[in-house]
């Protein structure tokens, strides 16, 4: 079996032939996310805060049974059965190196990584290597672990040394698996110079094609995926190479401005998002990977008996994007596979030890918004609005949309800060408190119930999915 490589606008195999991938990203497993597992805050925080109450040996055997039991041989199975060919696999950079003992690799990093690729492969799956989380935070958001909304990356040349030291190790380990499609080196930059993030692509296109001549390489755009306007002709520098953008719609979140019914309107309004997300690349006749898009979904505890209606306008959001993907032939990778009932493919029951453990703090954790991800603040936002006005008030107008505006607005900045930073801190030695006491048999059952048996399955996504690879396929 050869590479998959890409060639002008398209990913293809050793005779030239197309590959449209199309698959999801494994999100929450070796790149843990609060509103993907159910903790508060940042993964670093919820790891040390564990191994303050059960103690380090069992802290660490909890989280490795975690990483065990979220991606098994059932997964992969069933993944495959969805006709689907590809899976996004995001890590932590602390899987390889300790902060405090930079540039020395843990080979125990691979241990997961590799189970899960050559699972993967064994099934007929692709995979693509996302570094999801970089030494100091590429990005001003939770997922980069840092616990802060700097993007420390950007501002310090060791964090860079440390990503680019990271590639050459994960190349000269992973140089020889054709199973594996590419690498996705750096998820969501979100660099306020907008020039830095392409120095990094250049050191990091650099050293891996020094040691890798062979894998593709997914370069996401700056500000989260969504901005190529900087890239001049960076492009004429690297060959091999895509270009990912992350494709969410404000119609599949809890803040979308209108119910979703398809209109004209709203129709151009997708298609207006997307198009701008691959214009430079459409400009320049380079290919376009979707590396994340999707909705979130109503569920019952929360939203009663509007559920079903708010979902099925969510599944429309979905078809809809997808009558644009599809015309294009594009490769994607939906967020996410699984979760604990907001998002994934595939999610935890509410009868596992884990959901029934942490039941009253995750509903909690809801009412207070502490999660950004598809917030809904209302029940807190009497609270924060008072901050909300003062700004407003005090701020000159052109100095309240800060980088990175507009994406962020005024108000997801105060959320990110007050809320998802600062009050996630004050629960997170609350959430380790449900693990004191015990033993390493309940520890095991908790982690168990991330495995694939004890997971219900989002059948009305998971259809739409799997009649589309169909389509895609006879095309």
């Amino acid at each position: 079996m050869a590479y998959l490589k890409v060639s002008g606008t398209k990913v293809v195999d050793q005779n030239g032939k197309e590959i449209v991938l199309r698959g999801a990203g494994l999100g929450g497993w070796m790149n843990m996310e609060n509103f993907i597992t159910g903790y508060p805050g940042c993964e670093f925080q919820i790891r040390a805060a564990l191994a303050d109450v059960v103690g380090k040996e069992k802290s660490e055997f909890f989280f490795d049974k975690f990483l065990e039991y979220f991606f098994t041989d059932a997964d992969a199975a069933f993944f495959k059965s969805l006709g689907l060919n590809c899976i996004r696999l995001p890590f932590n950079y602390r899987h390889f190196e300790d902060d405090m003992n930079p540039r020395v690799l843990k080979p125990e990093g691979f241990k997961h990584l590799d189970r899960v690729i050559d699972l993967c492969a064994k099934h007929g799956i692709y995979t693509i290597l996302d570094l999801h989380t970089a030494p100091g935070g590429q990005n001003t958001d939770w997922h980069a672990d840092a616990g802060t909304h700097i993007a420390n990356l950007w501002n310090h040349k060791d964090f860079q040394d440390r990503v680019v030291w990271l590639w050459e190790e994960l190349a000269k380990h992973y140089v020889g698996n054709t199973w594996i499609a590419g690498y996705n080196p750096l998820n969501e930059p979100t660099d306020p110079y907008h020039t830095r993030v392409i120095d990094l692509y250049d050191r990091l296109y650099g050293a891996i094609r020094a040691i890798d001549q062979h894998h593709a390489l997914f370069l996401d755009g700056n500000t989260f995926a969504s901005d190529f306007s900087h890239f001049g002709d960076a492009h004429k520098r690297w060959e091999n190479v895509a270009y990912s953008i992350h494709d969410y719609s404000v119609f599949g979140f809890p803040a979308s401005p209108e119910p979703y019914k398809s209109t004209e309107t709203q129709l151009r309004r997708l298609r207006r998002s997307y198009e701008k997300k691959r214009q430079w690349m459409d400009e320049r006749g380079l290919c376009v990977w979707n590396g994340e898009w999707g909705p979130v979904y109503a569920r019952k505890e929360y939203d009663g008996d509007r559920t079903d209606a708010i979902n099925e306008e969510r599944y429309q959001v979905l078809k809809d994007q997808l009558v644009i993907y599809n015309k294009d032939r594009l490769s994607w990778s939906i967020w996410l596979y699984k979760d604990i009932g907001f998002q994934g493919m595939v999610f935890v029951s509410r009868e596992t030890p884990y959901m029934t453990l942490l039941k009253d703090f995750l509903a909690k954790k809801h009412r207070l918004a502490i999660d950004p991800w598809g917030a809904d603040a209302s029940y807190v936002q009497e609270f924060y609005q008072p901050l909300v006005d003062l700004i407003k008030r005090e701020v000159k107008p052109e100095h309240q949309n800060l980088y990175p505006a507009p994406v962020w607005k005024l108000t997801d900045r105060i959320g990110r800060l007050a809320r998802n930073i600062l009050v996630s801190e004050f629960l997170v030695q609350e959430w380790a408190e449900h693990f004191r006491g015990k033993s390493e048999q309940e520890l095991d059952e908790i982690a168990r119930s991330f495995s694939f048996d004890n997971c219900l399955h989002r059948e009305g996504l998971n259809k739409i999915l799997t009649d589309n690879a169909k389509l895609v396929k006879d095309s």
